[in-house]
C-alpha cells in the first residue's frame, strides 16, 4: 500500500513524497534507512477511481496467476532465495492489486515467525486446502522448489480440463439465450400488432393461432410479474445451492443429466486421480491425501464417497477395497489402484489414470459440442418457424379473401 510522507533530511531540507510498503512500520523503516527524519506519514486511501477494486468480482486472483506465481516461486526457491525475500519480491512486483495485497500480508506473517503453509492458510480464497498441504509437505521434506513446480503443473492441467468443459457450454448457452430473446420480442412486439389486424378482419382464427395470441396477451399483461418471478426464482436457486441439501441435489443432478452427466463423471474422476497422484508422489500420507482430495473435488457425491473411504482406511482397509462398492467409481479405477498398492507404485499409476481421464474429458467435450450445436439450431429454427406459421397463415387467408 502507498503512504504519503513529509520528512527532513540531514541538511535540514524538507521533502514530501510517496513510498510503497506492506505496512506502516515497513514504510517508516524504509525512510529511516535513507537517513530521513519523519515529520508525518499516513496511508493514501483508495480513491473513487479504484472503486471496482473493492467489488469482489473485480478483486480476485485467477487460476492462471496462481500457476505463474507457483512457477516463479519454484525458480526462486531453487536459486536458494529465502522465503521472506521470495514473497516480498513477488508481492512488490505483482500487477494484480488483490494478489499483491495477499502476498504482502504473507510477508508480514513470515516476519512474525509463521511457516509458509501457515501464512498461506490465512488466504483460503487464493490458496486451496490442497495447495496448502502440498506446501506443508515441501516444508517438511525440504523440497519446496519441487513442490511449487508440481503445483504449477497440477494447476495448469486442472485449468485446461475445467476451462475446456466450461467453454464448451458457452455456445449452447448463447443459442438458448438468443432463442428466448427472439421469442420474447415476437410475443411482446410483433404478435400483438399482427393480432390486431387478424381480429379486425372478423374471420375465424385457427386454434393454434389462438394459443399464440393467448401467450402473447399473457406476456404483455404480466411481463413485470414474470421478470420479478424470474429474479426470485434465480435468487431462490442460488440460495438453495448454498445449503447442504441444495449442494447434494445439484451434485446428483450433474451426474445424471443425459450426456452431460458422463462428462462430469470423467471430470471428477480426473480431478480425483490427479489430486491423489500429486499428493502421494509428494510424500503426503494416504489418509491426509484422501481428506484433502475430498475437500477440493467440488462434488458432494464424490466428497461423501471419499469421506467414507477415509473411515474405512482408518479401520485398516486398503484404498481399493474402500472404494470398490461405489457405483460412481469404475471397476477399472479400483483395479488399477489395487495394482498400485500391491506394487508400491500407486502415485505413478494414479498419474496414468489421471491422464487417461483427462483425454476422456476432452473427447467427451468435443462429442457433446458436436451434438448440441445442430440440435440447438434446429430447435431455434423450428420454434421461430411454428410461431411465424401460426401468425402468417391467417394473414394469408385474409389476403386470399380480398
Amino acid at each position: 500500500m502507498l503512504f504519503s510522507y513529509k520528512t527532513i533530511n540531514r541538511n535540514g531540507i524538507k521533502q514530501e513524497g510517496e513510498v510503497e510498503a506492506f505496512s506502516m512500520e515497513a514504510a517508516i523503516s524504509a525512510l529511516q534507512n535513507r537517513g530521513l527524519i519523519i515529520s508525518s506519514i499516513k496511508p493514501i486511501e483508495e480513491g473513487d477511481g479504484d472503486i471496482l477494486k473493492r467489488i469482489p468480482f473485480f478483486n480476485k486472483v485467477s487460476n492462471r496467476e496462481i500457476v505463474i506465481l507457483s512457477r516463479q516461486m519454484s525458480t526462486l526457491f531453487e536459486a536458494q532465495v529465502s522465503a521472506l525475500k521470495v514473497f516480498k519480491l513477488l508481492g512488490t512486483e505483482s500487477e494484480n492489486p488483490a494478489l499483491k495485497k495477499h502476498l504482502l500480508q504473507i510477508v508480514d506473517d513470515l516476519q512474525s515467525g509463521s511457516s509458509i503453509s501457515g501464512a498461506l492458510s490465512k488466504h483460503p480464497e487464493v490458496f486451496s486446502n490442497f495447495y496448502i498441504n502440498m506446501v506443508k509437505s515441501g516444508e517438511e521434506s525440504g523440497h519446496l522448489d519441487q513442490v511449487f513446480s508440481f503445483l504449477a503443473d497440477y494447476l495448469d492441467r486442472t485449468y485446461e480440463v475445467s476451462s475446456k468443459a466450461k467453454h464448451a457450454l458457452i455456445y449452447p448457452a448463447f443459442i438458448i439465450f438468443t432463442f428466448i430473446a427472439v421469442m420474447v420480442i415476437m410475443f411482446t412486439v410483433i404478435v400483438p400488432k399482427i393480432g390486431l389486424i387478424i381480429k379486425e378482419s372478423a374471420q375465424e382464427v385457427p386454434f393454434y393461432t389462438q394459443i399464440v395470441f393467448w401467450v402473447s396477451d399473457f406476456f404483455v399483461a404480466y411481463w413485470m410479474y414474470m421478470v420479478f418471478g424470474l429474479i426470485a426464482l434465480i435468487g431462490g436457486l442460488f440460495w438453495y445451492g448454498t445449503t447442504k441439501e441444495g449442494k447434494r441435489w445439484i451434485s446428483n443432478a450433474r451426474l445424471y443429466i443425459p450426456y452431460v452427466g458422463d462428462l462430469y463423471r470423467k471430470l471428477y474422476l480426473s480431478r480425483f486421480s490427479d489430486n491423489l497422484s500429486t499428493m502421494v508422489l509428494s510424500g503426503i500420507p494416504m489418509l491426509k491425501a484422501i481428506q484433502v482430495t475430498a475437500s477440493v473435488i467440488d462434488n458432494e457425491v464424490y466428497k461423501e464417497i471419499l469421506e467414507e473411504a477415509e473411515i474405512k482406511i482408518r479401520g485398516g482397509q486398503p484404498l481399493s477395497a474402500s472404494l470398490k462398492d461405489n457405483e460412481e467409481i469404475p471397476n477399472i479405477l479400483t483395479q488399477m489402484i489395487k495394482v498400485g498398492e500391491e506394487t508400491g507404485e500407486l502415485g505413478n499409476i494414479m498419474k496414468t489414470m489421471s491422464k487417461f481421464y483427462q483425454r476422456e474429458v476432452m473427447a467427451a467435450v468435443d462429442t457433446l459440442v458436436s451434438m448440441i450445436e445442430p440440435i440447438m439450431i434446429v430447435m431455434l429454427g423450428v420454434g421461430v418457424g411454428v410461431l411465424l406459421a401460426s401468425v402468417l397463415m391467417p394473414i394469408y387467408n385474409i389476403a386470399s379473401g380480398i
